[in-house]
Order: structure tokens, then C-alpha cells, then sequence
């Protein structure tokens, strides 16, 4: 019977040190692959390999498309890919974003979940909002095991604390502990694989992440059309849920946590507002110069006409300015510190 030989491990922020510990307590002999995503700007160059390599005993690389599967590897994912596991190879795609994010944890999760079942490890580790605890949900629901870093020490904690919200871990430790821990459970047999299904909704967001399939995903099978609309497409959202998680995805794939859903949604609005602030500026200064233009001319009349616009305007620049100054970014973990 196999043991636990696929371990995938989400991080964002403070992920690069948390990454560092964990990976420098790995033993040089594990009898398991291991996959890293840190969330990584489109942009950058990602140097996460040359950190693990230096980290530990385990050789780290950024991954390639189609490359074998080899226990004792680190395959971390690159910038804007999608970082997925397949029987036997690896698979880096750009598919839709996740969370706001490509490369996502949960992508990387649900793909491991989806090809290996009870042999999975899910890790979480530090980072903001709540990527990673929808697809720890598809690891726990495939048969595999779900550890989580002890949030008291997380540089940020709310992704462990998002995990043992929603999903049944089976460890929670410090970084000190977390290596062992690991090693612990790939020497322990997994469970039978027909034990554990996959399901539909599984099988479909997994083809999602792949890049295979977006339009006409069969999402309506296994979700309800929400009142909500896509930040980024304006299409309808499709309402998912998993045990008591609710998500969301648009017919082109992108998707959200409802936490990330409402962070989205608040730079949106905040965006449209500075917008808006800058159409009123200009709705006050183009009257002010038509009036002062009209005057020089002899038209006093087009002048009086114009200025009451600009002031107009201009008390209406100051009650969005007012707003702008109050506007607060808006998330689930903000409402729960305000609450807590």
C-alpha cells in the first residue's frame, strides 16, 4: 500500500522564511515529492529555488511542463503559472487566476487531490486571507491528510486560521515541528483510493486550473447562479460550496473565496470612486475656465451661467473626498478583528 507521497504546501505572506524552516527540517531520504506555491507578483522573478536549495537537504527547482515526478524533489511553481500535479508529471499552465492569484494554492491542491487522493499531505502556512483552505478541503475530502501552521506563530495568520475554520486538520504545529511531522506521515500507509471518490465538482475545477476547458465548464451542475458578477469578466458568479465554504467561479474560470471576493470587490469600488473623484475635478475646472475665458470676452451672462456648475461641482468633489477618507478595505478577516 502506498504511503503519503505527495505533499503540497501553500504560502504567501512572511512565506519565503516559514518556507526556509520547514524545508531546512525535511530528511535528505524522504519518500515524497514536494510542491511549493508562494504567491508570487506576475512580474518578478521568482529566486524561491535558489532559497530552498540553500535551505535544506532536498534539491529544489522551479517546474517544468510534463517533467517526472521523483520523490525527494522540491518542484516550486513560477511566476504566473499554475503549479499542478498529474499521474506521474507536472503540469504548469495559465490558467484562470484564483483568489487573485496565478500561481493559487488551491489550483495546486485540488490537482494533487484530484490525481493521488489519500496519498496527498496539504500544508498552510502563513499568508492573508484565506487561498489554500477550499483546496486542504479537496485534499481532507479525497482521503489525505491536512497540516496546518500554528497561527500564534505565523508571520500572518490568517490562512492557518481560514484552515482550521473550515476544514478538519489533522496537525497543527509550529515550524519547529513541521518537517518531522511531515516525514511522520509519509512512512504511514494511505488509505484505499476507492475509498474516497472524486467528484464532479472536483474533476471540473481541476480542468479549470489546466487551461483545458473554460467556457461551458458544467459549473451549473455543481453550483447555482449567485446575484454577483465577475470583478474581472462582469459575467455572472456561480455559487459553490464545500462543507460550509462558499466560492465562487465565472464561466472564464476565475474564482474567489468570499473573502477574496469581497477584498476584490472593495478595490474595485475604491477605484471607481477615485474615478469618479476625477471626473467631478474636471467637471469643476472646465466650467471655471469657460467662465473665466467668457468674462475676458465681454460674456458676462455665459460666465454667471457656468460658475454656479463649477461650484456645483465642486461641493460634490468634497462629499467623495469626505467618502474616499472613510473608505476602509473590506474582508472577512477585517470583520472578524473589528468583531474579535
Amino acid at each position: 500500500m502506498p504511503g503519503h507521497d505527495i505533499i503540497v504546501i501553500g504560502a504567501s505572506a512572511g512565506g519565503v522564511e516559514a518556507l526556509q524552516a520547514l524545508v531546512g527540517d525535511l530528511p535528505p531520504d524522504l519518500q515524497a515529492a514536494v510542491f511549493v506555491v508562494l504567491h508570487l507578483t506576475p512580474e518578478g522573478a521568482s529566486f524561491l529555488r535558489q532559497i530552498l536549495n540553500r535551505a535544506g537537504a532536498l534539491p529544489a527547482a522551479t517546474a517544468m511542463r510534463g517533467e517526472a515526478i521523483i520523490p525527494g524533489r522540491i518542484y516550486v511553481a513560477p511566476p504566473d503559472h499554475h503549479l499542478l500535479v498529474e499521474p506521474g508529471f507536472v503540469r504548469v499552465a495559465r490558467g484562470p487566476k484564483e483568489n487573485r492569484f496565478r500561481p493559487a494554492i488551491d489550483a495546486l491542491f485540488r490537482s494533487a487531490a484530484y490525481a493521488y487522493g489519500p496519498r496527498v499531505v496539504g500544508v498552510i502556512s502563513t499568508g492573508m486571507l484565506d487561498d489554500g483552505t477550499a483546496g486542504l478541503w479537496a485534499v481532507k475530502d479525497r482521503g489525505g491528510l491536512a497540516v496546518v501552521q500554528d497561527p500564534l506563530e505565523a508571520f500572518a495568520p490568517a490562512m492557518p486560521q481560514s484552515a482550521l475554520r473550515h476544514v478538519a486538520v489533522d496537525a497543527c504545529v509550529p515550524l519547529a515541528k513541521m518537517g518531522p511531522t511531515l516525514a511522520q506521515f509519509t512512512r504511514e500507509p494511505a488509505a484505499a483510493e476507492g475509498d474516497y471518490p472524486v467528484s464532479k465538482k472536483l474533476a471540473i475545477e481541476t480542468r479549470i486550473a489546466r487551461a483545458d476547458q473554460r467556457l461551458d465548464t458544467g459549473l451549473l451542475e455543481v453550483g447555482e447562479l449567485s446575484p454577483y458578477t465577475c470583478p474581472e469578466w462582469h459575467g455572472s458568479l456561480v455559487r459553490l460550496r464545500d462543507g460550509d465554504i462558499t466560492r465562487f467561479r465565472c464561466h472564464t474560470g476565475h474564482a474567489f473565496s468570499m473573502n477574496s471576493l469581497l477584498a476584490e470587490v472593495s478595490e474595485s469600488l475604491e477605484t471607481s470612486l477615485w474615478n469618479t473623484q476625477r471626473a467631478l475635478n474636471e467637471s469643476r475646472l472646465l466650467p471655471r475656465h469657460l467662465a473665466h475665458h467668457a468674462r475676458d470676452r465681454g460674456e458676462d451672462g455665459l460666465a454667471e451661467r457656468a460658475e454656479p456648475k463649477a461650484r456645483n461641482a465642486e461641493q460634490s468633489a468634497q462629499i467623495l473626498r469626505d467618502l474616499l477618507a472613510r473608505q476602509d478595505g473590506l474582508s472577512e478577516d477585517q470583520l472578524r478583528r473589528q468583531t474579535g
